[in-house]
């Protein structure tokens, strides 16, 4: 893949020109003031000569077609497969950050893609529903990704984020028309973790999911961290806050392993077990992530508890009959 000339200067939406050359960026809540040729907490808005401009505009850094369970989306067309594209930047500094090469990395290898190009890309991958935009936080490739997101919708591709919902509410606004799901990534259920460990705001975030949740389909990654956010009060606080939304959002709960800035020993799977258990008196549909456990991966009938799709790693067994459950039918919470 390689498409001449040089990635085009793309001007940022949602900022405001300041006194002496300076911007002040709108996109997320950082609401980051940037002096003339400096760029925000995200490294990619950056103001040149008084002028906010997105420097990933189109740049690429990953690419490839991913079963959809690996977002993890499991209730959003399971068993499918979608194109996953990426760049770099984040405007998050997590220091367990799984992706840090290209997330928090100095100089990340890119390519620039046209917006009609991907979709044309992705259009002719065989047998794939849609893109979804991730690796990287998707949010801070504000301009590129709804740019991409309007033309795949008119081409019938389906468009999913894989975001960690810090996010202002007028670009979340003008981006939902166009999302179809969301995984969006609640660190942990307090705010002292958001600000020591995420440089983050755990209510901003709580507002993208309570928000989202009403325009598309979404799902919650919650990576388990042993003594930082796996105590049994706040996983059950936070299974409680999302059954209050809806209680058949799907919750990840995720295996932690050493990575980037911390070495913490990996997560017990019996933390993740007693964790699904808990969240399983709020929620109807819980997984595990990052570990073996097919009771964990699979979903069953909230009513009367058959295994309604089975999960081998990313092989899928479907057993729903028209969205219901084939012993008892009861409604299935899934898109497909």
């Amino acid at each position: 893949m390689s498409f001449p000339g040089k990635a085009p200067m793309r001007e940022a939406m949602f900022y405001q020109r300041e006194e002496n050359g300076g911007v002040k960026c709108f996109l997320c809540p950082h609401h980051c003031r940037i002096s003339p040729g400096r760029s925000g907490v995200c490294r990619v808005r950056k103001n040149i000569d008084g002028r906010l401009y997105s420097a990933n505009y189109g740049k690429i850094s990953s690419l490839g077609l991913d079963p959809i369970e690996k977002k993890p989306l499991y209730h959003f067309y399971p068993g499918s497969l979608i194109f996953s594209v990426g760049s770099f930047g984040c405007n998050f500094r997590c220091k367990f950050c799984q992706n840090w090469q290209i997330a928090q990395g100095k100089e990340v290898p890119t390519e620039y893609v046209p917006a009609e190009q991907l979709v044309k890309i992705a259009k002719s991958q065989h047998d794939n529903i849609g893109i979804a935009y991730t690796y990287n936080e998707p949010s801070i490739w504000y301009e590129y990704v709804i740019e991409c997101a309007n033309l795949a919708k008119k081409e019938g591709l389906k468009n999913v984020l894989v975001t960690n919902g810090f996010i202002e509410k007028e670009p979340l606004e003008q981006l939902l028309p166009y999302v179809d799901a969301m995984n969006i990534d609640v660190k942990a259920y307090t705010e002292d973790f958001y600000k020591n460990l995420a440089f983050g705001d755990l209510s901003k975030v709580k507002q993208t999911v309570e928000r989202a949740a009403e325009a598309c389909h979404v799902e919650i990654t919650t990576l388990l961290i042993p003594g930082l956010n796996d105590r049994e009060e706040e996983v059950e606080a936070l299974a409680c806050w999302l059954s209050s939304i809806r209680r058949d959002i799907p919750l990840h709960l995720t295996r932690y392993f050493p990575n980037y800035k911390m070495d913490l020993p990996p997560t017990p799977v019996s933390t993740l077990k007693k964790a699904r258990e808990i969240a399983m008196r709020y929620l109807d549909y819980v997984y595990t992530g990052n570990v073996a456990d097919e009771e964990g991966n699979s979903t069953y009938c909230p009513r009367c508890q058959e295994a309604v799709i089975r999960r081998y790693g990313y092989r899928v067994q479907m057993k729903i009959r028209d969205a219901r459950c084939p012993k008892c039918g009861y409604e299935i919470s899934v898109v497909s």
